[in-house]
């Protein structure tokens, strides 16, 4: 079975995610949405509403599954059997930091192997960065995410 790991901290997740995961499962058996605990960030939504909302997107894909981790992303590849990273790249700034991180999760799972996805053009503006700071003064991100975002609670 190919099992791919799509790792990110999905905060929130995009449709630009939805693309890829879609993409996806048209390369592998199973794709499995990590969300990371990245350390160097402070999360805009909680982990366990996002694993939520993600997995309503993904209801009727029995495929696809959501979970969240803590560690490193080459050891969670592990421990759910995934020797695929699946991994979206929008420009040239994402490949540079991309092939850093497969570089490192090579070193750390020598039999990993991520998978690079070209972002849909229609997507490719889009990031979660953007959508935190439109949602979080109010602004419309619906044509941006999948599902509705709770009502931003502070400016």
């Amino acid at each position: 079975m190919r099992i791919a790991l799509f790792p990110g901290s999905f905060d929130p997740f995009t449709n630009g995610h939805l693309d890829v995961v879609r993409r996806g499962t048209t390369l592998f058996d199973q794709v499995i949405i990590a969300i990371g605990n990245n350390s160097s960030k402070t999360r805009y939504l909680p982990v366990e509403q996002m694993i939520t909302l993600i997995e309503s997107v993904f209801q009727d894909e029995p495929r696809v599954s959501v979970q969240s981790y803590k560690g490193l992303t080459a050891d969670f590849a592990k421990q759910v059997g995934a020797r695929f990273l699946l991994r979206g790249l929008r420009n040239t700034t994402d490949f540079e930091y991309e092939n850093t991180i497969a570089q490192a999760n090579r070193h750390v799972n020598p039999e990993l192997e991520t998978v690079f996805l070209i972002t849909s053009p229609a997507l490719a503006a889009i990031s979660s960065t953007i959508i935190r700071e439109i949602h979080r003064f109010g602004g419309p991100v619906n044509d941006f995410v999948p599902f509705a975002l709770p009502p931003a609670t502070s400016h």
